[in-house]
């Protein structure tokens, strides 16, 4: 099976409801707020690559109220949550979907660890064309390339340092504006997530 068949069916819809919770959404806006805060930015359009429902729309929208938000998601019932929240949605695969658009900000979260790493580089391609000035990645790290295996499924999930392969991709054309790490014990936990701001040149 596919990456997009696993992410379209039965292990999409229940990935929802995992997430769904009460706590997330608060670590949510708790993450977003920090990162916005320690980086001094305030973009009038995202895009969110993998939206899935919304949760991380929710947050920003709390933060960034005079904001755009547009969602990318394979997932159709997904999709249809992510509807909910005002937010322009794109449905359909990553690699496969037109961004027309420019946003001041493109980001991830926990969504490009499970891109097949052969796609990966048509992925940051259109993560970058689509941004006017800012990427941002918030998922897992590692400096070498590994496979997890996910919930006992092999071939859906992949650690790496993606900001790094932006940076090397695109060289004195992006700036690392800062970075952090958010611990699953923290007050308000994300799972082990290292966040990465870059800015084009």
């Amino acid at each position: 099976m596919s990456q997009h068949d696993f992410w379209k069916g039965e292990f999409g819809d229940r990935y929802i409801e995992r997430n769904n919770t009460r706590d997330l959404r608060a670590s949510n806006l708790i993450l977003f707020s920090t990162i916005l805060n320690q980086t001094k930015i305030s973009p009038l359009s995202i895009l969110e690559v993998g939206a899935n429902i919304g949760l991380n729309v929710e947050a920003l929208k709390q933060l960034l109220p005079n904001c755009n938000f547009t969602g990318i998601e394979i997932n159709g019932r997904a999709a249809k949550l992510l509807e909910k929240t005002g937010a322009k949605v794109l449905v359909g695969s990553i690699e496969e979907t037109s961004c027309t658009e420019k946003y001041d900000l493109v980001f991830s979260k926990g969504v490009l660890i499970h891109i097949n790493p052969d796609s990966l580089n048509l992925v940051y391609e259109k993560m970058y064309e689509a941004s006017n000035r800012w990427i941002l990645t918030i998922e897992y790290y590692s400096r070498n390339p590994s496979e997890i295996t996910y919930r006992g499924q092999r071939n859906v999930l992949f650690k790496r340092d993606f900001s790094g392969d932006l940076m090397d991709k695109y060289g004195e054309k992006l700036r690392l504006v800062d970075y952090g790490f958010v611990y699953h014990r923290d007050i308000f936990p994300q799972d082990d997530l290292n966040w990465f701001l870059l800015e084009k040149q």
